[in-house]
């Protein structure tokens, strides 16, 4: 079990290495060409940025599935399977109309039949949901119809999902990364836990999935220096899709001996199979409920549902009080709590110490939504190793006024002495230099 771990690290750390790696001349790329649309009502950063980041995380991709492809355990995932191959034409297409979109701003009927079309393509060449197992009912065989339906429907909604949640910096990629990551836990399980072959090819889309966020996040995170664009978030919105439907419907209860020992303990021991149905709905369930609650309310307002608003639970979020970073940071706390939560009970559903671990959690997560003013400070000893807004407030306002009587002055400043009637520096705190620094009092009002 050692060697196919290393070898999926292996795959995640190339992963991780390319797409980081072309972002910066990617940035250039869509710079030079123009991709940096005009800031919109809607939009929450203040200067324009350059999209088509999707371009570095498509090469991820490839660089991804082209290495598994030549590592000796991964490489029975492209042989015994031709689900690797109906991923990258589907990615590469929904990439290429997410390009065509940041640069042209494509109408959004036309990227809508445009994913129905890569999930078709997807689905012709073998990555289907074959039958769905029902509890009390037991495993339902799907006519080839009605799972190629139930396939594209599921993309369809994957793919606008994550494509609705990509409204503040670095939050669509943690988000789907997070996701990721407890998808690769689940079905790698099934994989040598179980000796369930069919979830091979999951548990290596969602390694690739991870380094291609992890691999972007840096040039991503707030204050961003490049937005994903459609390119990017369509993209791995298919790649999370399609990691749920290799796995949903491909599990045979039969394989795994879950029969044995009555019907209240098969009962039980089916829930690994039917959490393949359940978990790709919680590791998508903030931006599933995001994207029906947007639906709701434009269609209320008499609006079209693919009309853009500032509506979306990140932007509540925002209007609460909570900065840009507390928001992205809430959001995946929620999402880590929903999908690992489903992962830990899909373990050990009978322990009740992982239901109360989810409750617990789940208060905490409720308090800091209640916390919209908190800010939390670094040790004294730490201060260096974090951004300035975490640091106390003494320390920045000194600093706030040593630079300004440097710029005044052209000399190091005297020593800064706090008084009751002096200037407010960050955060409320109080202190000033020597009064004659500044003669006229609208000159000392000017710099605050």
């Amino acid at each position: 079990m050692g060697q196919p771990v290393r070898e999926y690290l292996l795959t995640l750390c190339v992963t991780v290495a390319v797409t980081y790696l072309l972002t910066g001349p990617v940035r250039k790329f869509a710079i030079a060409a123009g991709a940096m649309p005009e800031i919109r009502a809607r939009d929450v950063h203040r200067e324009p940025t350059p999209r088509l980041g999707g371009i570095a995380m498509f090469g991820g991709l490839c660089a991804g599935l082209l290495v598994a492809d030549h590592l000796r355990n991964l490489n029975g995932v492209f042989e015994l399977s031709n689900e690797p191959r109906a991923l990258l034409s589907g990615a590469a297409l929904i990439w290429l109309i997410g390009v065509l979109d940041d640069k042209f701003e494509i109408d959004a009927l036309i990227k809508l039949g445009a994913q129905m079309i890569a999930a078709g393509v997807m689905v012709i060449q073998g990555l289907t949901i074959l039958w769905i197992p029902v509890p009390g009912i037991g495993t339902v065989s799907l006519t080839q119809w009605q799972g190629n339906l139930l396939t594209v429907a599921l993309v369809v909604i994957t793919i606008n999902a994550v494509n609705f949640v990509d409204g503040l910096d670095g939050l669509a990629a943690g988000m789907v990364c997070i996701a990721a990551a407890a998808f690769f836990l689940y079905s790698y399980r099934l994989w040598f836990g179980y000796g369930i072959e069919q979830a091979a090819p999951a548990t290596l889309f969602a390694a690739i999935l991870m380094g291609m966020c992890l691999g972007f996040l840096p040039h991503n995170m707030h204050p961003a220096r490049i937005f994903m664009g459609d390119s990017g978030s369509m993209l791995i919105g298919l790649v999370l899709a399609a990691s749920a439907i290799s796995i949903t419907g491909q599990v045979d209860p039969d394989a795994m001996a879950l029969f044995a020992g009555g019907e209240r303990n098969a009962t039980r021991a089916m829930l690994p199979v039917f959490i393949p149905l359940l978990l790709p709905l919680t590791i998508i369930a903030i931006p599933m409920a995001d994207l029906l609650l947007a639906i709701v309310r434009r269609t209320w307002k008499g609006q079209s549902p693919f009309a853009a608003d500032r509506g979306h639970l990140h932007h509540r979020l925002l209007e609460l009080g909570h900065s840009h970073s507390r928001a992205v940071l809430i959001m995946y706390f929620w999402s880590g709590l929903i999908a690992f939560g489903a992962v830990a009970y899909s373990v050990n559903s009978g322990s009740m110490w992982i239901v109360l671990a989810i409750a617990a959690l789940s208060a905490l997560g409720l308090l800091l939504l209640l916390l919209p003013r908190f800010t939390p400070r670094a040790p004294r000893w730490a201060e260096g190793l974090v951004p300035p807004r975490y640091r106390h407030a003494g320390r920045l306002a000194e600093a706030a006024a040593e630079a300004a009587a440097r710029d005044a002055t052209g000399r190091e400043p005297e020593p800064v002495r706090p008084i009751a009637a002096g200037v407010s520096g960050v955060n409320g705190a109080t202190a000033v230099g020597p009064r004659s620094r500044f003669p006229d009092r609208r000159k000392a009002d000017s710099t605050r």
